[in-house]
């Protein structure tokens, strides 16, 4: 028997003229929202000079204000939400450029709607409620293993919620369950590949025949070895905390060309990074996402900062979006955990033998991302401090960011100084 949410939901079914007048009608209503409820929204929209009732078509939302991470940041911890604190059910956080983490909140509604539209990211790439799903995404305040987990539960598939980390165990435990489906960051299942072959078994005899890989940027090419390697469908899939979590954008399995937005929730619109100007379908430029069914926390023109175009829908009236290419920030992703630079040059700063001049190399060893500090230390440091210092940094690095780091002290003149913006990053991963 097929559950009920192995089937097509009437939205998915709907013509553009029908998807655009509900786009429409949830817009004007989530920007009353945050207008009406956020001391944030209020204040944005009243510099801009607009009003939620200015919003008559879908193309005049262009005139109200972005947000942006730094505004979150702002309005740290709650200040973003639009309901008390009885209605929150949950709250979730990723890291933020300094500091203070980027929180979100949730209503019991919101984690309906969230669980909904993961429940229908997984049916699009081929799972069904009668599938085992092996989530080896990490749980905790990082959105990706709980999003990953009540949309599998929604849909009625049964969930093995690994999270990340105890490669053996999960090679183990993928062998002895024998998952239909296997949830984790790309890069992560190739250590998961790789752990089948140091075990002597043929990582393409996984059971899996589908993953659904998200949470950073990858390529084609590492598409193409995932599912060389792991003998499975290589499924690419899109979201981000601010926004939901995942379950903003997902790829079909019938079609693989890029992600379908679930426009009934999330409004897409792609702008020029410099100007803010809205860009045509088709056009290359940052993705800027408004809410239209969050009650918790409404989101206004998030700046997402990832770099794509918007596409025609296939097989759905829902627009797509190609592959993330890059930010247009300098936000890292390492094994999963956001980082940026300032982040670890507050960390720096604060250690008075060290000088502001770093830079941040990031490696490839095997499948995985290594990222190396190198900073100079002060000529009054001495050098038998050296190694104490190298230690006790990564460990406010681990600590604070979450990330492990190879922190190498060097001596005074050893980083390259720039003329103008200060080179932070070299890569140094093998172009693919």
């Amino acid at each position: 028997m097929m559950g009920a949410m192995d089937q097509l939901e009437p939205i998915e079914k709907a013509n553009v003229d029908e998807l655009r007048a509900l786009q429409r009608d949830r817009l004007r209503r989530s920007l009353k929202h945050a207008y009406e409820k956020v001391p944030h929204y209020r204040k944005a929209f009243e510099a801009a000079g607009v009003h939620p009732s200015d919003l008559k078509e879908l193309a005049d939302l262009a005139r109200f204000p972005f947000t942006t991470k730094a505004d979150l940041r702002a309005n740290y911890p709650f200040g973003m939400f639009a309901v008390p604190m009885e209605e929150i059910v949950r709250v979730h956080a990723s890291s933020g450029t300094t500091g203070k983490p980027t929180v979100v909140g949730y209503t019991r509604e919101d984690i309906e709607t969230w669980s909904a539209v993961m429940a229908r990211s997984i049916r699009a790439a081929g799972g069904r409620s009668s599938d085992i799903v092996h989530i080896a995404y990490g749980y905790g305040l990082f959105t990706g293993g709980l999003g990953a987990h009540y949309g599998a539960e929604a849909l009625g598939a049964t969930v093995v919620p690994v999270s990340g980390g105890m490669t053996e165990r999960q090679v183990q435990l993928m062998c002895d369950f024998k998952p239909g489906i296997l949830m984790c960051t790309p890069s992560y299942a190739l250590v998961i590949a790789d752990e089948f072959a140091r075990q002597g078994l043929d990582p393409a005899q996984c059971s899996a025949r589908v993953g659904i890989f998200g949470a950073e940027p990858w390529t084609e090419s590492m598409r193409n070895e995932i599912e060389k390697r792991l003998g499975l469908a290589a499924l690419n899939h899109y979201g981000l905390s601010e926004i939901i979590g995942p379950g903003v954008a997902s790829e079909h399995l019938e079609t693989r060309d890029g992600l379908t937005i679930w426009e009934d929730h999330f409004y897409p619109e792609i702008i020029d990074p410099q100007s803010g100007a809205v860009l045509p379908e088709g056009k290359d430029g940052e993705l800027v996402i408004t809410s239209l069914t969050k009650v918790g926390m409404p989101v206004v023109r998030f700046r997402t900062r990832d770099l794509t175009r918007l596409l025609p829908g296939t097989g759905r009236a829902m627009r797509r979006m190609a592959r993330v290419t890059g930010r247009s920030d300098d936000m890292l992703i390492i094994r999963g955990v956001n980082v940026f630079p300032s982040q670890i040059e507050e960390i720096l700063l604060k250690n008075d033998m060290l000088s502001p001049h770093y830079v941040l190399e990031v490696r490839r060893d095997g499948h995985l991302d290594d990222l190396d500090v190198l900073v100079e230390r002060r000529v009054e440091m001495q050098a038998a401090a050296k190694t104490a210092v190298e230690r006790d940094v990564e460990r406010i690095i681990k600590g604070t960011i979450g990330v492990s780091t190879k922190v190498r002290v060097v001596d005074p003149g050893t980083v390259q100084r720039s003329q103008g913006k200060a080179v932070r990053v070299i890569d140094k991963r093998p172009k693919t």
